[in-house]
């Protein structure tokens, strides 16, 4: 009898065990057995996370049926990683990509305060703003810096960033529409929303349900379509890298009694134009840009380019360098400590390329002389091609430019910005998360993407510009007086354009044409100028009504005169000189010729009046 006794108790508890095992493998255990009860078929977050408990992240009571009781005390409401939580949750066990998310500016924003601030003429060139609270931030020299929130601006340009801007950000869940929802915090990037936003998973309690993931499952590599969640307006860089545009169309044609037959955030319809090579490659977002780019490096950035670590150069050389590189010989630094979710690593010991702040890259390697880059999602190797040598890429005067100046296809430009503000209505602040007085409407008066001008941006290089912002306000006060009709907002002391560097995500393989470029005066920054020969005047036709200036012209000549318009929103940009111009009008003295990339005449300056003087010439132009 005691035998039997001590095999029934035997077996009770191997039972109890393998309950116990199976229960906690359903994302529960003994402390949030009632999770299950009404989600028992919610997907596993991902084979990491399958032994940890429901209530770890999302907080709440296991212990009871009741759906209020079991709810109440979660964390973050939806979304346990919130800036505001994660803290309590995705941080407990990742402090070090919380630490770095916490000060990157993709969550703080500061650029994009800054330079709002500074087109609005409301900035007072020694503040630095964030979007969320700061309690430490370090300067890339160590240093610690004084950082404000923005909730406690007051000015017009700060209330505009809060109601407008910020709601593409990691750290704000925000509804833009079809394409244009997305989570916060670490959510934002690894929990994608899908086309409306709503859950379609296999959790019958969740299916339908507004501002969730798509489903429970999480994604560690995100995909292009995380990337156009926030990345489909102001530069439009997701949509532009896939070949889509989205301007003066007005909603034509329709599909299904719909805009379509393609349609993204804030209902706007898109139509194509050449997609970016790379993407006709089939890379994606994340095959160029590294973590430390997009999560952070545990430093604070004034700047996007500040933290922006790669470029053309770091992948394809440049005509005097290939691609810097680094023999591995760690197994727990640069490309060996962050690629465990990638289809395929680079071997240990290879030559790695380095990016522009000399670290190593986790997926671009130098194999049998040739430079490899890995997709990280798929593992498909892809050749890189390097430009070093290549007669093309050593034109003299072409040494200052950024390559995108010559490969952009396309670089989108929205000229006209209008905004109203209404102190008589309220409108939602997403950073202060209420209703508050002030209300914004904002209009456009035409989008363009080719040509495009160019300037200096803030490494002292040739690339193209686009509008940042032109605004032109209308105020009116909680009376209904108009303050300001129309009126262009100052930058640097007076009303002018704006416009910023830029980078458009459209790369071509073909090179604009020498004489397109040479021979266009919008690429020189005179829009779609007209020249009269009576007044010696060179002037854009694109006007508002109330515009004071022309809208797509960063120049102009008038009565003879060399006019600037606008200026340049970055620190250390500046518009083009006037003996650049002149310079790039001349060489199309022999390009109307010699139309191809000849070293025997365009890698050295060139006399234009003892060439053109010569036998070979002189009866050209007799």
């Amino acid at each position: 009898m005691k035998k039997l006794l001590v095999l029934f108790i035997f077996i009770t508890i191997c039972i109890i065990i393998l309950l116990a095992v199976f229960i906690r493998n359903n994302h529960t255990s003994s402390s949030s057995s009632s999770c299950v009860s009404c989600h028992g078929e919610i997907e596993t977050v991902s084979e990491t996370h399958k032994n940890i408990t429901c209530i770890e992240c999302h907080g709440g009571n296991g212990n009871t049926e009741d759906k209020d009781l079991a709810h109440k005390d979660m964390y973050g409401g939806n979304n346990p990683s919130n800036p505001k939580v994660w803290d309590k949750t995705c941080g407990k066990c990742h402090e070090y990509e919380v630490k770095r998310v916490s000060s990157t500016i993709m969550l703080t924003n500061t650029g994009i305060i800054k330079n709002t601030l500074a087109a609005w003429g409301e900035s007072d060139n020694k503040s630095l703003f964030s979007q969320n609270h700061i309690q430490k931030a370090y300067g890339d020299n160590g240093s610690v810096i004084d950082i404000s929130s923005i909730a406690d601006n007051d000015n017009i340009s700060a209330d505009m960033y809060r109601k407008f801007c910020s709601g593409c950000h990691v750290g704000q869940a925000a509804d833009m529409g079809y394409l244009g929802v997305h989570s916060s915090g670490c959510a934002a990037c690894h929990f994608p929303y899908g086309e409306y936003g709503e859950y379609a998973g296999a959790d019958k309690n969740m299916q339908g349900k507004y501002m969730h993931s798509v489903t429970h499952k999480m994604q560690s590599l995100p995909n292009d379509d995380v990337c156009l969640a926030c990345h489909n307006r102001s530069g439009r860089i997701a949509l532009s890298y896939k070949g889509l545009y989205d301007g003066n169309n007005a909603l034509v044609p329709t599909k299904d009694g719909f805009a379509g037959p393609l349609l993204t955030s804030g209902l706007r319809n898109v139509r194509h134009f050449q997609a970016d090579i790379h993407h006709a490659a089939g890379m994606e977002c994340i095959d160029c840009h590294t973590s430390n780019e997009i999560m952070g490096d545990g430093y604070y950035y004034e700047n996007m380019y500040d933290q922006i670590e790669i470029s053309c150069e770091s992948c394809h050389g440049s005509y005097t360098e290939k691609p810097k590189t680094k023999k591995e010989t760690k197994e727990n630094t640069g490309s060996q400590n962050i690629k465990s979710a990638y289809a395929k690593n680079i071997p240990f010991g290879s030559s790695v390329v380095l990016t522009d702040k000399e670290r190593p890259f986790s997926n671009v390697y130098k194999k049998n002389g040739e430079f490899i880059l890995i997709s990280k999602r798929s593992g498909i190797e892809r050749n890189i091609k390097i430009i070093t040598g290549t007669k093309e890429h050593n034109i003299k005067g072409h040494n200052n430019m950024e390559c995108y100046s010559c490969h952009s296809a396309n670089v989108v430009q929205c000229y006209g910005c209008h905004v109203e503000y209404d102190e008589r209505q309220t409108m939602y602040d997403y950073v202060k998360d209420k209703e508050t007085k002030g209300a914004f409407k904002e209009t456009e008066d035409i989008r363009t993407f080719f040509p495009f001008p160019l300037a200096y941006n803030q490494k002292g290089k040739i690339s193209p510009v686009t509008p940042g912002c032109q605004t032109f306000l209308t105020h009116i006060d909680e009376n209904g007086n108009v303050i300001s009709e129309d009126k262009m907002v100052e930058f640097r002391g007076r009303p002018q354009m704006k416009y910023a560097p830029f980078f458009g995500h459209n790369i071509g393989k073909k090179a604009v044409d020498c004489e397109v470029c040479h021979s266009n005066t919008a690429f020189l920054g005179f829009g779609d100028s007209l020249f009269s020969y009576q007044n010696k005047t060179l002037t854009s036709s694109i006007k508002c009504d109330n515009c004071p200036v022309p809208l797509n012209a960063v120049y102009s000549i008038e009565n003879g005169k060399f006019l600037s318009k606008s200026d340049i929103v970055r620190d250390g940009s500046k518009v083009l000189e006037k003996e650049i111009m002149l310079k790039s009008i001349d060489a199309m003295k022999c390009l109307i010729c010699h139309n191809n990339a000849d070293e025997k005449y365009y890698n050295r300056d060139i006399d234009y009046e003892k060439i053109l003087n010569d036998s070979n010439h002189k009866h050209l132009i007799d």
